[in-house]
């Protein structure tokens, strides 16, 4: 079969993968799934990954083929597995754990201590085919599409997860502030917009981002480059400030803003990564309000998530390309070319 695999890491994201050909994956342990991949969202960490920016907090072998993001039809099943069967399409969590250790007893199946991480640590789904296991794959209601779904395998549910935390803590009439509304800033937004009676302001630096949040919710965008962002919600908020703020870019700059906007008592979520915190500890505790940093959602959310996909509350701005053409891909995101999310179809 066809795979993306990445031999080396690399700044030069333009030519990071190459394609070749690779044995298909079978089903040899009693609880996988061999899904054939239909579409496969494209990803900033994948650039991360290539860029070898992972190499700090996880073990990985190379080559690999990348691609955490896959929807597909099932194509063989382990004797074991119950759930699904060939025919069944689905979306695959990137996530395979091994549901005995006390996280995954707890429902938190991101913090697995055995966890295997599709395009990650093994092998993804930038490829014809993909390894699997039954606790990470949700059978698709009928008519959604594998190709339109697949970003949400990570970039829909660590928005969904950022924004169900954010929306806890937000009442009717307080504020929510989206930075970056790009392939996961444009999910998170609509899912605040779903889940919670607050008021939006969304940020970015680019006018089609802009203009497709206020499709999509926003009460008020904001250019950065043209406007104080400070000054634009203090005005917003009547001096109050965001009572929740979810950061989709995570640079210094963005993060910087946080003594400025959030209200007290309030949080900036970190989503989107690539920079720093720099503020001193005394912002703080003068405002007392606080970093929360987000991963990708448990699998449960994936569940949610697909739930609001099916009534039609989130849905996906994105582009679709083939296999080839996968390094263009990374270049196209490396220069802010894309908006809402790229997807592969092998």
């Amino acid at each position: 079969m066809r795979a993306a695999r990445l031999h080396e890491y690399t700044g030069d994201v333009a030519n990071g993968l190459t394609v070749e050909e690779i044995d298909r994956p079978e089903a040899t342990a009693s609880d996988d799934v061999v899904v054939e991949v239909e579409g496969a969202g494209w990803c900033q960490t994948d650039n991360h990954i290539v860029e070898g920016m992972w190499t700090d907090y996880v073990d990985q072998d190379l080559p690999m083929t990348l691609g955490h993001e896959n929807a597909g039809t099932v194509v063989e099943v382990g004797d074991d597995v119950r759930t699904v069967e060939p025919g069944d399409r689905v979306v695959c969590h990137p996530v395979q754990t091994c549901g005995v250790c006390r996280p995954c007893r707890e429902g938190e199946t991101m913090y697995c201590e055995s966890q295997a991480f599709n395009g990650l640590t093994v092998d993804g789904g930038f490829a014809d085919y993909l390894l699997t296991g039954e606790r990470s794959v949700i059978a698709l209601p009928d008519g959604v599409d594998p190709v339109d779904i697949a970003p949400h395998a990570d970039a829909g549910i660590t928005a969904y997860h950022a924004a169900k935390r954010a929306v806890g803590d937000l009442n009717p009439g307080d504020t929510a502030v989206v930075i970056g509304v790009g392939g996961l800033g444009h999910i998170g937004l609509q899912c605040l917009d779903a889940m919670s009676a607050a008021d939006i302001v969304a940020v970015d630096l680019k006018e089609s981002a802009r203009d497709l949040a206020a499709d999509l919710g926003a009460h008020l965008t904001a250019d950065p480059e043209g406007e104080d962002v400070a000054t634009v919600v203090d005005d917003f908020t009547d001096g109050t400030g965001a009572a929740q703020v979810l950061d989709f870019v995570g640079a210094d700059e963005t993060t910087a803003l946080a003594p400025d906007i959030v209200a007290a008592g309030g949080d900036h979520h970190i989503i989107g990564y690539g920079g720093h915190v720099h503020e001193p500890a005394q912002a703080l505790v003068d405002g007392e309000f606080a970093y929360q940093g987000n991963i990708v959602g448990r699998f449960t959310e994936l569940q949610e998530l697909v739930a609001l996909v099916e009534r039609g509350d989130v849905e996906l701005t994105t582009s679709r390309y083939d296999l080839g053409d996968i390094n263009a891909v990374a270049e196209k995101l490396e220069h802010g070319e894309i908006d809402g999310r790229a997807v592969v179809t092998p």
